[in-house]
């Protein structure tokens, strides 16, 4: 029988390994959070809104309230979160009882909905996407849309628009009076300014 030379190892050998990936990685987290800075966004500059076709015409509604929550790098605008919170009871449209009945097609009460952004790139011609997870109507869907992030002293402008359909998020085709239907394509623009 041909003996099996087997290599010694220390007995803290692979646990001590472990721990200095741990630390590795806490290290590059904690550098990364420390470029991060937060964004104070000015309400009364930024704007969302809401634009939907229907038969024969088209109408815009507009967040009146919100909450944001933006962070990222305050040199390059890479950013490392953006959180958006809202009740529709605040999307305005211009009509009051055509904002009556959109409470009403949501369920009632103060319907929700939120964004999370996940995680940012650029494509090969240069533009910039995000992608986050938006919840409405309680089913979360994972979306992507183009944007854009310039600088003007501290003073940071955020622009993009993304594309929804309000039937993956199990709401029924809008319908009045047997002749006008809303399209369920609509078009989200964000214009959020705010300052480091």
């Amino acid at each position: 029988m041909i003996p099996v030379l087997r290599e010694k190892k220390h007995p803290l050998a692979g646990n001590a390994m472990k721990k200095s990936i741990g630390l590795a990685i806490c290290g590059l987290v904690l550098g990364a959070a420390a470029h991060a800075e937060t964004l104070k966004v000015d309400k009364t500059r930024s704007r969302i809104q809401v634009d939907a076709k229907a038969t024969g015409h088209s109408f815009t509604g507009t967040l009146g309230d919100f909450t944001a929550k933006v962070s990222g790098d305050a040199s390059s605008l890479a950013p490392t979160g953006f959180s958006l919170n809202w009740t529709f009871d605040h999307l305005k449209t211009g009509k009051e009882d055509r904002d009556d009945e959109m409470i009403k097609w949501l369920g009632g009460g103060k319907p929700a909905g939120s964004f999370r952004f996940t995680k940012s790139w650029k494509d090969a011609g240069g533009r910039t996407f995000a992608m986050g997870e938006i919840t409405i109507h309680g089913i979360r869907k994972t979306i992507s849309f183009p944007y854009t992030a310039k600088k003007d002293g501290r003073w940071v402008t955020i622009d993009g628009t993304a594309s929804l359909n309000y039937e993956d998020f199990s709401l029924p085709i809008v319908r009045a009076m047997a002749v006008m239907t809303v399209d369920p394509q609509l078009t989200v623009r964000f214009h959020v300014v705010g300052k480091y």
